[in-house]
């Protein structure tokens, strides 16, 4: 058996944000909104407009905890709709009341940087800040809503980041193809879903550079459009679809390592991509993602995300987080430690090679 699953309601473009109200109305009566509230002042008055009634708003800051979640659910009760406003924290936040209300839920991202707002998952965290589960949702949000013009005016750091994670899909898709990885429906990969990850990665290449370029002056592009939707909706649909391998399973070992810990999600999966291409001994497209990443601004060794004076200690210390990483068993070939060691050396002599500057604007 095969399933796939998406979102049944895309909506992107300038202005967008002012039809969430129209769009919340087809789907619940009585909704909430949940929004980061350090963004509240900016967005409240557009997304207010486009309600029929006044609608309740609950601010939402800090950590994605269940302790948390339980308190932003109380000034839901009564809802039958969570709108999430936000980026990623507030977007999983808004997901996680919505599955402890059992109510639908309508992802409205301020940022891009990856593709969580079209997903199920929700990433919940402890008072420490470490992720200690994922949660998935029964079924994809009931719309994604996307403003084009408020993604433009975020940090480019974003953008780049939303790249950084969707690049890797088509890799992993494959990788889970030949192999005997499941999608996160618990089912072999659609070949819809591997199909979804390869038109992300081919967009990305197509339109990428121009679209960090256009994001820098703040300009709303075909360019930058078609990479926000290859960031949020077709790279959400190629991993959910198509399963997840190793450029992922690195980030297990970059989240809890000196500098590295505080880059962002995406900026981990691009620097996991190149890993995998090397364990794969895939040495042409390494070389040749590794020059596009460069180009982008993405990280394409360890110095680049902050990690100073690296040791072989530091280098086991990530392949073994990486093997713990149940991705790793989805694989046409057996992994083990010592492989993951020797090819983030070869990424790490590939950076020696070509130096290039990390950037975090």
């Amino acid at each position: 058996m095969r399933v796939f699953a998406a979102t049944p309601l895309y909506v992107q473009g300038p202005g967008a944000l002012k039809q969430v109200g129209a769009i919340a109305a087809r789907i619940g009566q009585r909704p909430v909104i949940v929004i980061d509230a350090q963004i509240l002042d900016f967005f409240a008055q557009d997304l207010r407009s486009g309600f029929a009634s006044p609608v309740a708003i609950v601010p939402f800051a800090g950590e994605v905890t269940d302790a948390a979640i339980a308190s932003a659910a109380v000034g839901c009760i009564g809802c039958d709709l969570v709108v999430a406003v936000g980026g990623g924290k507030a977007l999983d936040a808004g997901k996680a009341v919505a599955l402890r209300l059992s109510v639908a839920v309508i992802s409205v991202p301020t940022i891009a940087s990856n593709d969580g707002p079209a997903s199920r998952g929700i990433a919940m965290y402890d008072d420490e800040h470490r992720l200690v589960r994922v949660d998935q949702m029964p079924c994809n949000p009931a719309a994604v809503v996307v403003d084009t013009q408020v993604i433009a005016q975020a940090p480019v750091r974003f953008l780049r980041a939303g790249i950084g994670d969707a690049i890797a899909k088509t890799f992993e898709a494959e990788a889970c193809w030949a192999g005997s990885g499941l999608t996160k429906h618990g089912t072999r990969a659609t070949h819809s879903g591997r199909a979804i990850a390869q038109a992300a990665y081919r967009m990305l290449r197509e339109h990428g550079v121009a679209a960090i370029a256009d994001a820098r002056r703040h300009e709303v592009t075909e360019a930058l459009e078609a990479t926000i939707e290859a960031c949020v909706l077709l790279s959400a649909m190629g991993f959910e679809n198509g399963g997840l391998a190793i450029a992922h399973s690195v980030t297990r070992g970059l989240m809890p390592l000196r500098g590295a810990r505080n880059r962002l999600h995406g900026e981990h999966v691009a620097y996991g991509t190149l890993v995998q291409l090397a364990a794969e001994q895939s040495t042409q497209e390494l070389v040749d993602l590794k020059s596009f990443l460069d180009e982008i601004g993405l990280p394409t060794s360890l110095s680049s995300l902050d990690v100073d004076s690296l040791t072989s200690s530091d280098i086991t210390a990530i392949a073994t987080a990486t093997m713990a990483s149940p991705h790793m068993k989805s694989l046409a070939r057996v992994f083990v430690v010592s492989d993951l060691v020797d090819a983030i050396e070869l990424v790490e002599q590939l950076a020696r090679e070509e130096p290039t500057s990390p950037t975090h604007t």
